[in-house]
């Protein structure tokens, strides 16, 4: 795409990389912002920049925060006790838009996947046991989505904290075979959390 200015040309091939923004979509954004104030363009760069260089993860949950804590595990009316199970902050976000979730989170970061070199390890699965294992805990909720590596991740925690008594379950299969929890509806997954089943009856359907 020819430009006749090269740091609108810059502008647009920055933009462009993110994930679902071609180059005219972000050129579309870059001609837009010329022509809003600048003071706006200037409090936009600044609000990237601040999130890109302060934000932290929580140190129990490892979602997204502010501090030390994320706003959720900061909460005292959230019940402790109930901690569900999720791949990624997007299946946060997805959950809390429900409304219907009152318990807390953990965040993995993401899931098992020898294929693609992802080892328990290399997730937040240590820090979770320590959890179970520091007592408080009544029920873990697996809600990561329904495939191969989110069943295999599910049933390799699950070995993990077995012998400590807790409630498992998982969310109901009103979420598809292979479909990612941060692309369904709210209402689904709202009842897929309510009407969840106990995690050694979803491995029947494995």
């Amino acid at each position: 795409m020819e430009m006749s200015s090269k740091l609108l040309e810059r502008a647009v091939a920055e933009i462009s990389q993110l994930p679902g923004i071609g180059k005219r979509t972000a050129l579309r954004l870059m001609l837009h912002l010329l022509k809003q104030p600048e003071e706006q363009t200037r409090q936009l760069a600044e609000a990237l920049h601040k999130m890109r260089t302060d934000i932290q993860f929580c140190n129990r949950c490892h979602n997204i925060a502010d501090s030390g804590l994320c706003q959720i595990c900061a909460n005292t009316s959230r019940d402790t006790s109930i901690i569900c199970v999720v791949e990624d902050i997007r299946d946060v976000m997805a959950i809390e838009n429900t409304s219907l979730f009152k318990g807390v989170y953990h965040v993995l970061g993401g899931k098992i996947s020898p294929i693609d070199g992802v080892g328990p390890s290399q997730l937040n699965i240590p820090t979770l046991v320590e959890k179970v294992k520091a007592g408080g805990v009544k029920e873990l909720i697996f809600a990561l989505s329904s495939t191969m590596e989110g069943d295999t991740t599910n049933f390799y925690i699950y070995r993990q904290i077995k012998e400590y008594g807790i409630t498992t379950s998982a969310i109901a299969r009103g979420i598809a075979v292979g479909d990612e929890l941060e692309f369904a509806d709210e209402v689904t997954l709202g009842r897929s959390i309510i009407h969840r089943v106990p995690f050694e009856i979803s491995m029947k359907n494995m």
